[in-house]
């Protein structure tokens, strides 16, 4: 069956960056890709009360413009990136960005989002915009990858899977995981960032289960002693030149005091390497 993979587009350099970092990633499987545009008019707005109506001047000239932009990008994709084993989607659609996304999850069964994201201007170390976050954190129904501005494709080799231990680890919610990395050849490695050293015996025991999970896949653990998650993982990455981090989106994964944000946030506006946030 194929993988079926959503990537929301809006023709910008950025967006195009994500395009084909997904290509090159899936390049070996047999996927559907389904490219999303939402469009905008200039006279209305998503959070106007005053909604535009298919059909209107506005309304029709926007969705042409958007399905003009795709008759552009398959012409390029066509003459860089033509793979038998890739079938692409055009989806243009006047929405909420997050509700856009959420119903073609549900209507095309998709198994994974892959969005570009860009930093706030002029925002020194800003380097997801909020529209990923946002998607990252809200987006329950399957995995999302997100790709800094900057970052080309090259064949992962090592990616870095944070975890604090503390909940059970299921094989589904790590199948992504565990693909890419067997597609790729990549280790994983498993990395504990805490101002504890001393697992709990609840820890140990997740943590022997994700060693089982992982055993058909190179991988090992790690401990680091620092108070915040987020720069401790940037820090790990960075001092060995990983490819992705990797973690499991718990609602409930948040640092010890309740005023920090969550570690989707603290992570996204500070990578410089892809993040696959898992369900």
């Amino acid at each position: 069956m194929n993988k079926r993979i959503l990537v929301p587009t809006d023709f910008s350099k950025n967006a195009l960056n994500a395009v084909r970092y997904a290509l090159d990633l899936y390049a070996k499987l047999n996927c559907e890709f389904y490219f999303l545009n939402v469009f905008k008019l200039e006279n209305y707005t998503t959070d106007s009360l005053i909604m535009a109506e298919p059909g209107s001047a506005e309304y029709e000239a926007a969705k042409a413009k958007s399905e003009e932009n795709f008759v552009r990008l398959l012409d390029m994709l066509a003459l860089h990136h033509d793979n038998p084993k890739h079938i692409y989607h055009t989806t243009s659609t006047f929405n909420f960005l997050t509700e856009a996304l959420k119903q073609m999850i549900s209507e095309k069964d998709i198994d994974l989002v892959v969005m570009g994201t860009k930093g706030a201007s002029l925002t020194k170390g800003v380097i997801f915009g909020s529209n990923t976050v946002n998607t990252m954190e809200r987006i329950t129904e399957c995995p999302v990858l997100a790709i800094p501005q900057d970052t080309h494709f090259s064949t992962p080799k090592e990616i870095v899977f944070s975890t604090d231990y503390k909940s059970d680890f299921k094989r589904k919610e790590l199948s992504y995981l565990i693909e890419i990395a067997k597609m790729h050849g990549a280790a994983v490695r498993v990395l504990h960032v805490s101002k504890k050293q001393i697992l709990t015996s609840e820890q140990e025991k997740n943590k022997a289960l994700l060693s089982q999970i992982f055993e058909q896949i190179d991988h090992s653990f790690h401990t680091l002693s620092e108070k915040n998650v987020a720069k401790g993982i940037t820090a790990f990455v960075e001092s060995r030149e990983s490819d992705m981090i990797a973690f499991i989106n718990h609602k409930h994964f948040f640092f010890a005091s309740i005023f920090s944000r969550p570690l989707v946030k603290e992570i996204g506006y500070d990578a410089t390497v892809p993040i696959l946030a898992l369900r």
